[in-house]
Protein backbone atom coordinates (compact mmCIF):
# COMPACT_ATOMS: atom_id res chain seq x y z
CA UNK A 1 0.00 0.00 0.00
CA UNK A 2 1.42 3.39 -1.00
CA UNK A 3 2.37 5.71 1.83
CA UNK A 4 0.49 9.02 1.84
CA UNK A 5 2.84 11.94 1.37
CA UNK A 6 2.60 14.68 3.93
CA UNK A 7 1.32 17.92 2.40
CA UNK A 8 4.04 20.55 2.16
CA UNK A 9 3.24 23.74 4.08
CA UNK A 10 2.12 27.15 2.84
CA UNK A 11 4.17 29.77 4.66
CA UNK A 12 2.69 33.24 5.18
CA UNK A 13 4.35 36.45 6.30
CA UNK A 14 7.86 35.45 5.25
CA UNK A 15 10.37 38.28 4.91
CA UNK A 16 13.06 37.68 2.26
CA UNK A 17 16.46 38.45 3.75
CA UNK A 18 19.07 38.32 1.00
CA UNK A 19 20.03 37.10 -2.46
CA UNK A 20 21.57 33.63 -2.56
CA UNK A 21 23.54 31.75 -5.21
CA UNK A 22 22.18 30.63 -8.60
CA UNK A 23 19.42 33.23 -8.77
CA UNK A 24 17.75 32.23 -5.53
CA UNK A 25 16.69 34.39 -2.59
CA UNK A 26 16.98 33.35 1.03
CA UNK A 27 14.77 33.52 4.11
CA UNK A 28 14.35 31.68 7.43
CA UNK A 29 11.38 30.04 9.11
CA UNK A 30 11.45 28.21 12.47
CA UNK A 31 15.22 27.88 12.27
CA UNK A 32 15.19 26.44 8.77
CA UNK A 33 16.61 28.03 5.62
CA UNK A 34 14.23 28.68 2.72
CA UNK A 35 15.45 29.13 -0.85
CA UNK A 36 13.03 30.74 -3.29
CA UNK A 37 13.57 31.99 -6.86
CA UNK A 38 12.39 35.39 -8.18
CA UNK A 39 12.06 37.00 -4.75
CA UNK A 40 13.84 40.19 -3.67
CA UNK A 41 15.41 41.08 -0.30
CA UNK A 42 12.75 42.90 1.70
CA UNK A 43 9.74 41.20 0.10
CA UNK A 44 7.04 40.19 2.57
CA UNK A 45 5.40 37.23 0.88
CA UNK A 46 3.58 33.93 0.97
CA UNK A 47 5.58 30.87 -0.06
CA UNK A 48 4.60 27.36 -1.06
CA UNK A 49 7.16 24.79 0.00
CA UNK A 50 7.88 22.42 -2.89
CA UNK A 51 10.76 20.41 -1.42
CA UNK A 52 11.81 19.82 2.16
CA UNK A 53 15.06 18.45 3.48
CA UNK A 54 16.77 18.51 6.84
CA UNK A 55 16.94 22.18 7.95
CA UNK A 56 16.38 23.39 4.37
CA UNK A 57 13.32 24.04 2.21
CA UNK A 58 12.82 24.94 -1.45
CA UNK A 59 9.77 27.10 -2.10
CA UNK A 60 8.01 29.04 -4.83
CA UNK A 61 6.60 32.54 -4.61
CA UNK A 62 2.80 32.51 -4.26
CA UNK A 63 2.11 36.19 -3.58
CA UNK A 64 3.83 39.36 -2.42
CA UNK A 65 2.01 41.27 0.31
CA UNK A 66 4.67 43.96 0.64
CA UNK A 67 7.12 44.39 -2.25
CA UNK A 68 10.74 45.27 -1.62
CA UNK A 69 12.12 48.70 -2.52
CA UNK A 70 14.80 46.78 -4.45
CA UNK A 71 12.18 45.22 -6.72
CA UNK A 72 11.39 46.45 -10.24
CA UNK A 73 9.24 45.30 -13.15
CA UNK A 74 11.23 42.83 -15.23
CA UNK A 75 11.29 44.08 -18.85
CA UNK A 76 11.20 40.64 -20.48
CA UNK A 77 7.84 38.92 -20.96
CA UNK A 78 9.59 35.53 -20.75
CA UNK A 79 11.14 36.22 -17.34
CA UNK A 80 10.64 33.42 -14.76
CA UNK A 81 9.85 30.93 -17.56
CA UNK A 82 12.78 30.62 -19.97
CA UNK A 83 15.40 29.89 -17.31
CA UNK A 84 17.98 32.33 -18.64
CA UNK A 85 17.94 35.53 -16.59
CA UNK A 86 17.37 35.11 -12.84
CA UNK A 87 17.49 38.66 -11.46
CA UNK A 88 15.68 40.94 -13.91
CA UNK A 89 13.21 41.83 -11.14
CA UNK A 90 16.04 43.42 -9.10
CA UNK A 91 17.88 46.65 -9.95
CA UNK A 92 21.27 46.07 -11.57
CA UNK A 93 23.16 47.89 -8.80
CA UNK A 94 21.73 45.40 -6.29
CA UNK A 95 22.65 42.49 -8.57
CA UNK A 96 26.26 43.69 -8.57
CA UNK A 97 26.30 43.94 -4.79
CA UNK A 98 24.98 40.39 -4.54
CA UNK A 99 27.57 39.02 -6.99
CA UNK A 100 30.37 40.76 -5.12
CA UNK A 101 29.13 39.33 -1.83
CA UNK A 102 29.08 35.83 -3.33
CA UNK A 103 32.78 36.16 -4.19
CA UNK A 104 33.49 37.27 -0.60
CA UNK A 105 31.53 34.29 0.75
CA UNK A 106 33.25 31.83 -1.58
CA UNK A 107 36.71 32.97 -0.52
CA UNK A 108 36.25 33.67 3.17
CA UNK A 109 33.31 31.57 4.38
CA UNK A 110 33.73 28.49 2.15
CA UNK A 111 37.43 28.42 1.24
CA UNK A 112 38.48 29.96 4.60
CA UNK A 113 40.91 32.32 2.86
CA UNK A 114 41.50 35.65 4.54
CA UNK A 115 41.56 38.49 1.99
CA UNK A 116 43.32 41.69 3.12
CA UNK A 117 42.16 43.93 0.27
CA UNK A 118 38.96 43.75 -1.78
CA UNK A 119 38.60 45.70 -5.00
CA UNK A 120 35.08 46.71 -6.06
CA UNK A 121 33.19 44.75 -8.70
CA UNK A 122 33.31 46.20 -12.22
CA UNK A 123 29.82 46.17 -13.72
CA UNK A 124 28.81 46.22 -17.36
CA UNK A 125 27.83 49.53 -18.90
CA UNK A 126 25.10 47.77 -20.87
CA UNK A 127 22.63 45.70 -18.88
CA UNK A 128 20.60 44.48 -21.85
CA UNK A 129 21.23 43.42 -25.48
CA UNK A 130 24.93 42.95 -24.79
CA UNK A 131 25.46 39.37 -25.99
CA UNK A 132 27.41 39.02 -29.23
CA UNK A 133 26.49 35.34 -29.48
CA UNK A 134 23.16 33.62 -28.90
CA UNK A 135 21.87 30.14 -29.75
CA UNK A 136 18.26 29.03 -30.22
CA UNK A 137 16.72 25.57 -30.57
CA UNK A 138 13.93 24.36 -32.87
CA UNK A 139 11.51 21.94 -31.22
CA UNK A 140 8.23 20.30 -32.15
CA UNK A 141 7.35 20.17 -28.43
CA UNK A 142 6.85 23.81 -27.48
CA UNK A 143 6.45 24.65 -23.81
CA UNK A 144 3.00 26.14 -23.27
CA UNK A 145 2.57 28.88 -20.67
CA UNK A 146 -0.47 28.81 -18.38
CA UNK A 147 -2.14 31.46 -20.55
CA UNK A 148 -1.50 29.45 -23.73
CA UNK A 149 -2.89 26.32 -22.08
CA UNK A 150 -6.09 28.19 -21.16
CA UNK A 151 -6.46 29.55 -24.69
CA UNK A 152 -5.55 26.34 -26.51
CA UNK A 153 -8.01 23.79 -27.82
CA UNK A 154 -7.81 20.05 -28.23
CA UNK A 155 -7.56 20.25 -32.01
CA UNK A 156 -4.11 21.84 -32.30
CA UNK A 157 -2.28 20.94 -35.50
CA UNK A 158 1.39 19.82 -35.30
CA UNK A 159 2.77 23.26 -36.25
CA UNK A 160 1.01 24.83 -33.27
CA UNK A 161 3.45 22.90 -31.11
CA UNK A 162 6.53 24.26 -32.93
CA UNK A 163 8.82 26.47 -30.86
CA UNK A 164 12.04 28.36 -31.55
CA UNK A 165 13.80 29.56 -28.45
CA UNK A 166 15.42 28.32 -25.24
CA UNK A 167 15.22 25.02 -23.40
CA UNK A 168 13.04 25.02 -20.30
CA UNK A 169 15.20 24.20 -17.22
CA UNK A 170 15.10 20.49 -16.48
CA UNK A 171 13.25 19.60 -19.70
CA UNK A 172 15.62 18.63 -22.49
CA UNK A 173 12.80 18.17 -25.02
CA UNK A 174 10.79 21.32 -24.22
CA UNK A 175 11.57 24.70 -25.78
CA UNK A 176 10.00 28.02 -24.88
CA UNK A 177 9.06 29.98 -28.01
CA UNK A 178 10.88 33.31 -27.66
CA UNK A 179 9.52 36.54 -29.13
CA UNK A 180 12.22 38.89 -27.76
CA UNK A 181 15.33 38.07 -25.76
CA UNK A 182 16.53 41.07 -23.75
CA UNK A 183 20.17 40.01 -23.65
CA UNK A 184 20.43 39.13 -27.36
CA UNK A 185 21.11 41.70 -30.06
CA UNK A 186 18.27 43.29 -32.00
CA UNK A 187 19.52 41.53 -35.13
CA UNK A 188 19.42 38.11 -33.45
CA UNK A 189 15.82 38.71 -32.38
CA UNK A 190 14.77 39.85 -35.85
CA UNK A 191 16.45 36.89 -37.57
CA UNK A 192 14.87 34.37 -35.20
CA UNK A 193 11.38 35.80 -35.64
CA UNK A 194 11.77 35.91 -39.43
CA UNK A 195 12.91 32.27 -39.57
CA UNK A 196 9.96 31.17 -37.44
CA UNK A 197 7.47 33.07 -39.63
CA UNK A 198 9.06 31.89 -42.88
CA UNK A 199 9.19 28.20 -41.92
CA UNK A 200 5.65 28.12 -40.53
CA UNK A 201 4.13 29.86 -43.57
CA UNK A 202 6.23 28.23 -46.29
CA UNK A 203 4.51 26.03 -48.84
CA UNK A 204 7.35 23.57 -48.27
CA UNK A 205 7.09 21.39 -45.12
CA UNK A 206 9.77 22.62 -42.72
CA UNK A 207 9.69 20.34 -39.69
CA UNK A 208 11.11 21.31 -36.29
CA UNK A 209 13.38 18.83 -34.55
CA UNK A 210 11.97 16.15 -32.26
CA UNK A 211 14.60 15.63 -29.56
CA UNK A 212 13.08 12.35 -28.44
CA UNK A 213 12.57 10.75 -31.85
CA UNK A 214 15.55 12.50 -33.51
CA UNK A 215 13.48 13.55 -36.52
CA UNK A 216 12.83 16.86 -38.28
CA UNK A 217 15.01 19.08 -40.44
CA UNK A 218 15.49 22.34 -38.46
CA UNK A 219 17.69 21.80 -35.42
CA UNK A 220 19.47 24.89 -34.01
CA UNK A 221 20.57 28.37 -35.01
CA UNK A 222 23.39 30.61 -33.80
CA UNK A 223 23.80 34.34 -34.36
CA UNK A 224 27.08 36.17 -33.75
CA UNK A 225 27.53 39.94 -34.04
CA UNK A 226 30.55 42.19 -33.61
CA UNK A 227 31.32 45.82 -32.85
CA UNK A 228 32.76 46.15 -36.36
CA UNK A 229 29.23 45.76 -37.78
CA UNK A 230 29.72 42.24 -39.09
CA UNK A 231 27.27 39.44 -38.33
CA UNK A 232 27.10 35.65 -38.70
CA UNK A 233 24.24 33.17 -38.82
CA UNK A 234 24.76 29.42 -38.58
CA UNK A 235 21.77 27.16 -39.22
CA UNK A 236 21.97 23.51 -38.20
CA UNK A 237 19.95 20.95 -40.20
CA UNK A 238 19.28 17.32 -39.30
CA UNK A 239 18.24 16.25 -42.83
CA UNK A 240 20.14 16.82 -46.07
CA UNK A 241 17.27 18.26 -48.09
CA UNK A 242 18.85 20.67 -50.60
CA UNK A 243 15.50 22.22 -51.63
CA UNK A 244 14.56 23.18 -48.08
CA UNK A 245 18.10 24.18 -47.05
CA UNK A 246 18.69 26.42 -50.07
CA UNK A 247 15.17 27.83 -49.84
CA UNK A 248 15.49 29.15 -46.32
CA UNK A 249 19.11 30.30 -46.74
CA UNK A 250 18.20 32.30 -49.86
CA UNK A 251 15.26 33.88 -48.03
CA UNK A 252 17.52 34.87 -45.12
CA UNK A 253 20.17 36.26 -47.45
CA UNK A 254 17.60 38.43 -49.19
CA UNK A 255 15.96 39.60 -45.95
CA UNK A 256 19.17 40.36 -44.04
CA UNK A 257 21.85 41.88 -46.30
CA UNK A 258 23.74 42.93 -43.15
CA UNK A 259 24.72 39.28 -42.62
CA UNK A 260 28.36 39.08 -43.69
CA UNK A 261 28.62 35.35 -42.91
CA UNK A 262 25.79 32.92 -43.68
CA UNK A 263 26.71 29.35 -42.76
CA UNK A 264 25.04 25.98 -42.35
CA UNK A 265 25.94 22.57 -40.96
CA UNK A 266 24.43 19.10 -41.34
CA UNK A 267 24.21 17.52 -37.89
CA UNK A 268 22.76 14.01 -37.75
CA UNK A 269 24.27 13.12 -34.37
CA UNK A 270 22.30 12.65 -31.17
CA UNK A 271 23.61 15.90 -29.70
CA UNK A 272 23.74 19.51 -30.86
CA UNK A 273 27.52 20.01 -30.82
CA UNK A 274 29.10 20.79 -34.18
CA UNK A 275 32.78 21.17 -33.19
CA UNK A 276 33.61 17.96 -35.07
CA UNK A 277 31.49 18.72 -38.14
CA UNK A 278 32.35 20.57 -41.37
CA UNK A 279 30.76 24.02 -41.68
CA UNK A 280 29.48 25.08 -45.12
CA UNK A 281 29.56 28.73 -46.19
CA UNK A 282 26.44 29.69 -48.17
CA UNK A 283 27.33 33.36 -48.69
CA UNK A 284 29.84 35.92 -47.48
CA UNK A 285 32.87 34.90 -45.44
CA UNK A 286 33.18 31.94 -43.07
CA UNK A 287 34.12 34.27 -40.21
CA UNK A 288 33.48 37.71 -38.73
CA UNK A 289 36.00 40.13 -37.25
CA UNK A 290 35.93 41.74 -33.81
CA UNK A 291 37.99 44.68 -32.58
CA UNK A 292 39.43 44.49 -29.09
CA UNK A 293 42.11 46.80 -27.69
CA UNK A 294 43.18 47.95 -31.15
CA UNK A 295 43.48 44.35 -32.38
CA UNK A 296 41.27 42.62 -34.95
CA UNK A 297 40.23 39.04 -34.18
CA UNK A 298 38.92 36.54 -36.70
CA UNK A 299 35.97 34.62 -35.23
CA UNK A 300 34.62 31.48 -36.90
CA UNK A 301 31.55 29.44 -36.05
CA UNK A 302 33.56 27.20 -33.69
CA UNK A 303 35.63 29.94 -32.06
CA UNK A 304 35.29 30.83 -28.40
CA UNK A 305 35.00 34.54 -27.73
CA UNK A 306 33.74 36.46 -24.70
CA UNK A 307 30.02 37.11 -25.19
CA UNK A 308 30.17 40.72 -23.90
CA UNK A 309 32.80 42.47 -26.04
CA UNK A 310 32.92 45.76 -24.15
CA UNK A 311 33.15 44.02 -20.78
CA UNK A 312 35.82 41.64 -22.12
CA UNK A 313 38.00 44.62 -23.07
CA UNK A 314 37.61 46.05 -19.58
CA UNK A 315 38.52 42.67 -18.10
CA UNK A 316 41.62 42.33 -20.27
CA UNK A 317 42.80 45.84 -19.41
CA UNK A 318 42.58 44.94 -15.71
CA UNK A 319 44.49 41.68 -16.35
CA UNK A 320 47.20 43.68 -18.10
CA UNK A 321 47.37 46.18 -15.24
CA UNK A 322 47.58 43.43 -12.60
CA UNK A 323 50.23 41.48 -14.56
CA UNK A 324 52.42 44.60 -14.66
CA UNK A 325 54.63 43.05 -17.33
CA UNK A 326 58.16 44.33 -17.82
CA UNK A 327 58.65 42.82 -21.26
CA UNK A 328 60.83 39.93 -20.07
CA UNK A 329 58.09 37.45 -19.13
CA UNK A 330 56.67 34.38 -20.87
CA UNK A 331 52.87 34.49 -20.51
CA UNK A 332 50.73 31.36 -20.70
CA UNK A 333 47.07 31.82 -21.71
CA UNK A 334 45.21 28.61 -20.80
CA UNK A 335 42.04 27.80 -22.78
CA UNK A 336 42.99 30.68 -25.05
CA UNK A 337 40.18 30.31 -27.61
CA UNK A 338 41.03 32.72 -30.41
CA UNK A 339 43.91 34.05 -28.34
CA UNK A 340 42.30 37.26 -27.19
CA UNK A 341 44.13 37.62 -23.87
CA UNK A 342 47.38 36.29 -25.32
CA UNK A 343 47.39 38.76 -28.20
CA UNK A 344 46.21 41.58 -25.93
CA UNK A 345 49.24 41.03 -23.66
CA UNK A 346 51.74 40.18 -26.41
CA UNK A 347 53.11 43.74 -26.90
CA UNK A 348 54.01 43.90 -23.20
CA UNK A 349 55.64 40.43 -22.88
CA UNK A 350 58.68 38.67 -24.29
CA UNK A 351 56.55 35.75 -25.45
CA UNK A 352 52.99 34.48 -25.13
CA UNK A 353 51.83 30.85 -25.36
CA UNK A 354 48.17 30.03 -25.90
CA UNK A 355 46.82 26.55 -25.11
CA UNK A 356 43.57 25.42 -26.76
CA UNK A 357 42.05 22.11 -27.97
CA UNK A 358 39.89 23.46 -30.84
CA UNK A 359 42.18 23.64 -33.90
CA UNK A 360 39.86 26.03 -35.78
CA UNK A 361 40.08 28.57 -32.94
CA UNK A 362 43.89 28.53 -33.14
CA UNK A 363 43.77 28.92 -36.93
CA UNK A 364 41.47 31.92 -36.52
Amino acid sequence: MARNRKALPLLKGIRIEQIAAEGQALAHHDGEVIFVPFAAPGDLCTLQVVKKRKRMMQARLVSIEEPSSLRRQAPCSHFTICGGCKWQHIYYSTQLEAKEQQVHDAMERIAKVSIKEWLPIVGSEEEFHYRNKVEFTFSNRKWLTEKEIEESSDNLNPQDWYGLGFHIPGRFDKVLDIKECYIASSLANRIRNFIREYTLQSEHPYTYFDLREQTGILRTMMVRTSSTGEAMLLLSFAENNSTLIEGILNAIKQQFPELTSLLWVLNQKRNDTFADLPIACFSGKDYITERLGGLLFKIGAKSFFQTNTAQAERLYSIVKKFADLSGEEVVYDLYTGTGTIANYLAPAAQKVVGIEYVPEAIED
